[in-house]
């Protein structure tokens, strides 16, 4: 299956109730594409009700993995797909739990380079999985495409 990759002009949102940031800005995304089918998604870091972006700047990011440090925070993701005008959206969620980072390890990270452009400010897929203890729930969740959620959105997309 081919397809194409657009990154649409659209204003996200990045306050309010963490689900529902990330349903509304998956949303937006997929219906700013006119194609037959798209697919928007949309992953915020949440410790509590307060959610943790992509970091600005180096600092930004240092003050967020200190916040995340030794904590247990939510990955939430929504998942818009758009079939022919039709939305159908899902959430999806899972809890990572934080090593207690010391400032060598924070400093360590943030010389990587690798919290650029990433929720929460690390990326499990890379150097981030030092910073891990454990994860309770799907882990491309937290990599950014919650793939058990796409797949229940539709069923058919593997095959029959």
């Amino acid at each position: 299956m081919e397809f194409d990759v657009v990154v649409p002009e659209v204003e996200e949102l990045e306050a309010g109730q963490p689900e529902d940031v990330a349903l509304q800005n998956a949303r937006r995304k997929a219906l700013a594409v006119e194609r037959p089918w798209v697919l928007g998604v949309d992953t915020v870091v949440a410790l509590g009700k307060r959610i943790y972006g992509k970091p600005a700047d180096i600092e930004q990011a240092r003050g967020t993995l200190a916040a995340l440090s030794g904590q247990v925070h939510t990955v939430i993701s929504g998942v818009c797909l758009v079939e022919r005008g039709q939305a159908r959206t899902a959430t999806a969620r899972t809890d990572v739990r934080v090593r207690a980072l010391s400032d060598a390890l924070i400093e360590w990270y943030l010389a990587s380079g690798e919290w650029r452009e990433r929720a929460g400010g690390y990326a499990i897929q890379g150097r981030g999985a030092a910073l891990v203890a454990a994860i309770d729930g799907d882990y491309s969740n937290v990599v950014g495409l919650p793939v058990a959620t796409l797949l229940d959105l539709l069923p058919g997309l593997l095959g029959d």
